[in-house]
């Protein structure tokens, strides 16, 4: 099942993202895919916020491919952009994130899709105009009552 949410602003993407924190469980996957400059980024800082760590802290893994970010829910952060193929991809120790406690984001995750968990979130980000961005999420079976009362959260405001 998909469900939307229209982000106005950056600030209605993080609200989004802290309800995410409050919803989703630690030791998930999160394949995140868009364009260039959809906010892929800016989801995972509103999740890092919600987590205690700073948002400028957390920037695009676009060129050192993971970044690890520690608070009260960690994060490891991913980016398969400028990888290869999976095997590079597999070089990063997926593995071992996707059994950890940690949230595993990972951007681009559409090239990878083969190396992702048996169990996964995607959020598709979708640029509308300049502030908005419409997310289009769906997820596996397991994970479905989560998600849906992640977004059920969200537009019950």
């Amino acid at each position: 099942m998909e469900h939307t949410y229209l982000s106005q602003s950056l600030a209605d993407t993080h609200k989004l993202a802290e309800r995410f924190v409050k919803s989703i469980p630690e030791g998930t996957t999160i394949a995140l895919l868009g364009t260039l400059g959809a906010g892929k980024t800016a989801f995972v800082q509103g999740v890092g916020l919600a987590s205690g760590i700073t948002a400028n802290s957390i920037t695009s893994p676009t060129f050192v491919l993971c970044n690890e970010y520690v608070g009260t829910q960690s994060i490891y952060h991913l980016d398969a952009y400028r990888l290869a193929d999976s095997d590079e991809f597999s070089q990063l120790g997926p593995e071992e994130m996707y059994q950890s406690k940690h949230y595993v984001f990972i951007e681009w995750a559409d090239r990878v899709v083969d190396c992702l968990p048996r169990e996964y979130i995607t959020i598709q980000i979708n640029i509308k105009s300049h502030d908005s961005r419409l997310f289009v999420v769906s997820s596996t079976d397991t994970l479905e009552q989560k998600v849906k009362r992640w977004m059920d959260s969200i537009s019950n405001e």
